[in-house]
């Protein structure tokens, strides 16, 4: 899979940069996004890394990120109507945090269904599958924001004892 993205053959899911990102012990914005000057970052409307796409059209759009060790991950998230997205359990101590902007959508995370509807948020665990959802016939939208502590950090070592 490594060699097919490296010549540009095919485009990665998010299940497959998620674990390539953290085996490379770097956070995925380091993986799809641009090098950027230390003071600060500017991503203009309609050029963050869509990194999910629906069948309806939605999209999943990583808009802002910063480095390792402490990972925090800026998405926009437009699931059209039907559209549902499942998401593999995150690294431990993985932590989410989703606010609807327009619309709404369920999110299912270890089992339990949150529904959400404009101005509503949600903070969760990570580290556990769960998904999101629109349910309805119309478009939804939300921002979600995923903090990944200690990207590239001891978790990443062997036990030297065995």
């Amino acid at each position: 899979m490594v060699v097919s993205v490296e010549h540009g053959l095919v485009n990665p899911s998010i299940g497959t940069l998620l674990p390539l990102s953290d085996a490379l012990g770097v956070g995925l914005p380091a993986l799809v996004e641009p090098p950027f000057p230390r003071v600060a970052k500017v991503t203009r409307r309609g050029t963050g890394a869509v990194l999910w796409h629906g069948e309806q059209g939605g999209q999943g759009i990583l808009v802002a990120g910063t480095e390792p060790p402490d990972v925090v991950e800026l998405w926009d998230w437009s699931p059209a109507q039907g559209e549902r997205h499942e998401s593999e359990a995150h690294a431990a101590g993985t932590r989410e945090l989703l606010h609807v902007q327009e619309g709404a959508i369920s999110v299912e995370v270890d089992g339990q269904s949150h529904e959400l509807h404009t101005g509503d948020a949600l903070t969760f665990v990570g580290d556990t599958a769960h998904t999101y959802t629109n349910p309805n016939n119309e478009l939804a939208r939300f921002s979600l924001t995923v903090f990944e502590p200690g990207v590239g950090t001891s978790r990443h070592t062997e036990n030297p004892d065995g």
